[in-house]
């Protein structure tokens, strides 16, 4: 069986709060994008194993897919009242063809893991409901949960409360992924809650739920932290905006920036005119709504 991962970008993304156990709160509109990942799942595989080609991706139990995969076989069994076919043994073998840049704020792995519990419920004949897949989904990962379906919606919570959001119409994108490193850990480590913007940014729309709007509500309180380290993300932004879009952000904890544009025409000229650093990876997508 063959299942396609999208990624995601946040459209806007408030931190809220810090929580005791040290996990922050936040409000964020997600979008998943058509850049994909590839998996394919082996059923007839002993045990849980996980491959993939890119070499950065863990291929042991430290893979968030793993993860996922032995959360949902732990859960299934009559032990669990939850009873399958005979014939079907606890076991999926998973390779992963890597598309999506990697601890980018994008989502990949979280994604992975998302189409990992939807595949296997569908292959053992879904014996688990939303919500209990759910469960599951948000003990692999605060991500995961909104990749069940991958529908637009605001992320509350660290991630796990989701509202769908069906009024988003569809953007053209134009995604840059500088060859740099962040650790979103770090960047959640060192936020500084004091010098965020976003509350006052999105005030409106958090209280009158208006359509979303490209100008107004665009705001990341996440580049409070990864702006200043890394100037390429900052120049990257102004290169954008200068392409014409509307406007520009770092997606998650970055280091991705995208850019929204008006039509694809002019998403099309900017991807020729950003392919020419060396450096980055681009991609021409748009928002799945």
């Amino acid at each position: 069986m063959k299942a396609l991962s999208p990624a995601k970008i946040n459209l806007f993304l408030q931190v809220t709060g810090r929580r005791p156990d040290r996990y922050h709160e936040l409000v964020s509109l997600m979008s998943c994008i058509d850049l994909y990942d590839s998996i394919t799942f082996d059923f007839k595989a002993t045990g849980i194993t996980v491959r993939c080609d890119h070499a950065d991706v863990p291929d042991n139990e430290d893979n968030i897919a793993h993860k996922a995969a032995s959360l949902f076989f732990e859960n299934l069994g009559p032990e669990n009242g939850i009873r399958v076919g005979s014939a079907r043994h606890q076991g999926v073998s998973i390779y992963i063809e890597k598309r999506i840049p990697v601890a980018a704020g994008l989502g990949g792995g979280s994604s992975n893991a998302g189409q990992t519990l939807v595949q296997l419920n569908r292959y053992y004949g879904s014996p688990f409901d939303m919500a209990a897949l759910n469960r599951m989904a948000l003990a692999t990962g605060a991500d995961v949960p909104f990749f069940l379906q991958g529908i637009p919606a605001i992320a509350t919570g660290v991630g796990e409360h989701l509202t769908p959001y069906p009024g988003l119409l569809p953007l053209n994108i134009l995604l840059v992924c500088p060859d740099i490193a962040v650790s979103t850990a770090e960047v959640y480590k060192n936020l500084n809650l004091g010098l965020t913007k976003c509350k006052k940014q999105l005030k409106n729309f958090l209280f009158d739920k208006p359509r979303f709007d490209v100008k107004q509500h665009v705001c990341n309180d996440l580049e409070t932290v990864t702006v200043p380290k890394f100037r390429v993300i900052s120049e990257i932004k102004s290169q954008l905006i200068q392409t014409g879009a509307a406007a520009a952000l770092m997606s998650g904890s970055g280091p991705a920036i995208f850019g929204i544009y008006s039509d694809a025409r002019k998403a099309r000229r900017a991807f020729e005119r950003m392919s020419q650093y060396e450096g980055r990876r681009v991609f021409a997508v748009r928002t799945l709504s």
